[in-house]
């Protein structure tokens, strides 16, 4: 089987030495050596990119040693969010949150580090005195280790 630290070598590689933009989201090794690679940035992927690195990687590997089917790949904009440079870039959108705990939240990504990220929820409550609810917003903090996924909500 084909080993998933030498593709990712090969990738980070090329995404430095082409002076891209891009960053390695995520890389597979399938049954039957399919490997598929994810690439983001921020302003997205366009085909030649996909193209150089698919080539690039290729070039890095030897089908006579061994076979392989590769996919090179911008991550999905549904996908969830693999990487702390996926969360940075989203600041300020959208996104759905299901922790482990299977609660769903959704809010806007305000802030994303190394321990975790935040997120702002807006919810209508009913102040003490008050006749009517008012839009109050909250920020919730989560753990990576706590959530099964986020990703950007349309």
């Amino acid at each position: 089987m084909i080993d998933k630290d030498i593709v990712r070598e090969l990738a980070e590689q090329q995404l430095r030495e082409s002076g891209s933009e891009s960053f390695l989201v995520d890389v597979m090794v399938k049954p039957g050596n399919l490997i598929v690679v994810e690439i983001d940035s921020e302003e997205g992927i366009d085909i030649e990119e996909c193209i150089a690195l698919s080539k690039f990687i290729e070039g890095g590997l030897d089908r006579e040693v061994e076979d392989f089917e590769l996919e090179v790949g911008s991550a999905g904009i549904t996908s969830p969010f693999k990487v702390l440079r996926q969360y940075q870039k989203n600041i300020g959108n959208p996104v759905e949150v299901l922790t482990r705990a299977g609660i769903k939240t959704a809010g806007v990504l305000t802030a994303a580090d190394d321990n975790g990220f935040v997120i702002t929820t807006t919810k209508m409550m009913k102040p003490e005195g008050a006749k009517r609810k008012m839009a109050v917003e909250e920020e919730l903090p989560f753990k990576y280790e706590d959530v099964k996924y986020v990703k950007y909500k349309f």
